[in-house]
């Protein structure tokens, strides 16, 4: 009997044979004996492929039900057919450009790749269909009841599951397909069957998702064609093309820090880039269609860096602000969801917080030496030391000594933490986000430092009402911003930590990341902080990338959002009292930010802001003799959100 069958070897946890067994059908599955296998508490990922992959699986409960062993089968079961069954350099040269258009190529590829094992093997069709049962049920969208709220990709990778392998949506997904399916058959029911003509030929699949990308409007016929021909071009030397036009791109966007899509790197991300799948959409290449989306979506849209000058144009509008809103988190959620996303986090960050805890309490230590008491001794004048009476017992003569406080350096001082909540920070960087602005908070507090925790998104894909009002007026030329803005708070600079301790849980919340309007999130948080009573004032961006919002850059200049933004900063940097920092997460934030820093890995976020936040109280910064009031109303601009629940 092999070793994987055994029973629990003397002293070794109980879970430990069924590992051995998950982990060599895993191997057998890919066909790749030196798969590097471990289990952890984080959410499951595949990196790499080949002998140098590895793969990360939920470390099971010592007393495993058939259930949660289906679900730990069925992430391993994913990643051995995506590994066995795709091929990166084929998908990479089929992606469509644009962000949700890519969003659905991967969740429909995954699709795909899950569907030939379900076909072939009906133990693996049952450990899928618990993995995917289990990953809606986390994103808590049995109620879903708006299309603003389902994910796109996610009822297209159902629907195309459903052809290919038979399987049913899960029931905690069902809602999403229900809400989509109507729109779906009707525009692209055709090509939906089609799909299984070539199931077992990802190029040729690639291609039939163009057709049904078409179909939905997503992807235009002079972009197929040319992927058409793209394509038949690439196979014979696919990396020098690729890799030649990439650095072009680089070159024109001055150097903007898009490694993952380098020409070293791209093909490298594609085959090692990390699919998150705990809780991530079905179909889900988090590392690809997520973190790149944002940066890709963006960089194909923006120009060369201009020049100062040219900064300030063109002007910023909203076509309507009937439909943002300012929201407490509290409001998004209820009181016993939250509880769970919260208990969520803390499971998912039980490895990090420690390193986060220990730099926070570095941080403590340097601001509270700040505003320790010092005195001044042996003055004429002051208070009578009473330390130094024994000298005038001592002579009588000696003169009376006095002391007196010294003023310390640290003022009253409030922070905004302004996080991105973007499709773009689903997996691990919005989880690392929320636990360093958790840990941050509590510190801060402890040292007498107010903290305001913020977020922004959108609410919903592709324009929302916004949209739908602009094309009932009749299309109009340069609507300006067109998609419903959603800023979060989660944290209000005068409630204590634990009141709002929870509320960072709701960024676990899957249909809560959409997209990004990064102008006008820094401007409203920016604002907020000019209405404070403190002395000094700091606001912390954080962020992934450039803003992307495909239906406002669809009808105005690809750059329009980011010369808001540029135009935003300009005004903090030079004329407000607020210090602004920003630290960018795989992103070059200083080619905007004058104060900022860049970090490659999400895991060294906590790292970054503490340490830019002891750079800045050791500073003695310069008074600034401006007005806020004064500033405010200059500074105001046209799309302030008007629907106030907050």
């Amino acid at each position: 009997m092999s070793s994987n069958r055994k029973a629990a070897q003397k002293g070794e946890a109980p879970q430990e044979p069924f590992k051995r067994a998950v982990v060599g059908c895993l191997r057998a599955m890919s066909q790749n004996t030196d798969l590097e296998v471990t289990f952890a508490s984080e959410r499951p990922s595949l990196i790499g492929a080949g002998e140098g992959a590895k793969a990360r699986l939920p470390e099971p409960a010592r007393k495993l039900s058939p259930r949660e062993a289906a679900i730990v089968r069925g992430h391993a079961d994913s990643m051995a057919l995506r590994l066995a069954c795709h091929d990166a350099n084929v998908h990479k040269r089929l992606t469509p450009k644009g962000q949700e258009a890519r969003a659905i190529f991967d969740a429909v590829e995954q699709a795909r790749v899950e569907s030939i094992g379900a076909r072939r093997m009906q133990g693996v069709a049952t450990n899928l269909a618990a993995m995917l049962e289990d990953r809606y049920h986390r994103g808590a969208y049995g109620e879903v009841t708006d299309r603003a709220d389902a994910p796109l990709e996610d009822a297209v990778a159902m629907m195309v599951r459903e052809r290919l392998s038979g399987m049913k949506p899960p029931e905690a997904g069902q809602k999403i397909v229900d809400v989509w399916r109507p729109i779906i058959e009707s525009r692209a029911g055709k090509e939906l069957d089609r799909l299984g003509e070539s199931i077992e030929d990802q190029r040729d699949f690639g291609k039939a998702i163009h057709k049904l990308l078409q179909s939905l409007e997503m992807m235009d016929e002079e972009a197929l064609d040319h992927d058409d021909t793209g394509d038949e071009a690439g196979d014979e030397e696919p990396n020098d093309q690729e890799q030649e036009s990439e650095g072009d791109s680089e070159e024109s966007d001055s150097g903007q820090a898009v490694e993952m899509d380098s020409a070293e790197g791209s093909d490298e991300e594609m085959q090692d880039g990390e699919m998150d799948a705990a809780d991530a959409p079905a179909g889900d290449f988090p590392e690809e269609a997520e973190d790149g989306d944002a940066d890709e979506a963006s960089e194909s849209k923006r120009p060369p860096m201009q020049a100062p000058a040219e900064m300030r144009g063109p002007d910023y509008k909203a076509f309507t602000n009937k439909f943002d809103e300012v929201v407490l988190a509290d409001e998004l959620c209820e009181p016993e969801e939250l509880e769970r996303l919260r208990a969520y986090l803390d499971k998912q960050l039980s490895n990090m917080s420690s390193i986060v805890a220990r730099l926070a309490n570095r941080l403590q230590r340097r601001l509270m030496a700040q505003q320790n008491r010092s005195w001044e001794f042996d003055l004429e004048e002051g208070m009578l030391d009473p330390a130094r009476l024994s000298r005038i017992v001592i002579d009588p003569q000696q003169p009376l000594s006095f002391k007196r406080e010294k003023d310390t350096n640290f003022r009253d001082t409030v922070v905004t933490l302004l996080l991105d909540n973007s499709g773009s920070m689903r997996g691990r960087p919005i989880t690392v986000a929320a636990s360093c602005a958790d840990i941050l908070a509590r510190t801060l507090e402890r040292c007498g430092v107010k903290v305001e925790i913020l977020g922004f998104t959108t609410r919903a894909w592709k324009g929302g009402q916004s949209r739908e009002a602009w094309l009932q007026a009749g299309k109009p030329a340069t609507p300006g911003r067109l998609n419903d803005l959603r800023h979060i708070v989660y944290k209000q600079a005068d409630a204590p930590w634990r009141r709002a301790r929870r509320n960072l849980g709701l960024m676990m919340r899957e249909g809560l990341l959409k997209e990004n309007i990064d102008g006008e999130a820094l401007d409203w948080a920016h604002q907020r902080l000019l209405g404070r009573p403190e002395q000094r004032r700091i606001l912390m961006m954080i962020s992934d990338g450039a803003p992307v919002d495909d239906s406002t850059l669809s009808v105005n200049p690809g750059n329009y959002l980011e010369k808001h933004l540029r135009r935003i900063i300009e005004e903090i940097e030079t004329r407000s009292p607020v210090e602004l920092i920003a630290i960018g997460i795989g992103h070059d934030v200083t080619r905007y930010y004058r104060r900022a820093v860049t970090i490659v890995d999400a895991e060294e976020l906590g790292g970054a802001m503490t340490e830019k936040l002891a750079e800045l109280f050791d500073e003695t910064p310069a008074k600034v003799a401006i007005n806020p009031r004064k500033f405010a109303s200059a500074t105001r601009v046209a799309s302030r959100p008007v629907k106030v629940t907050a």
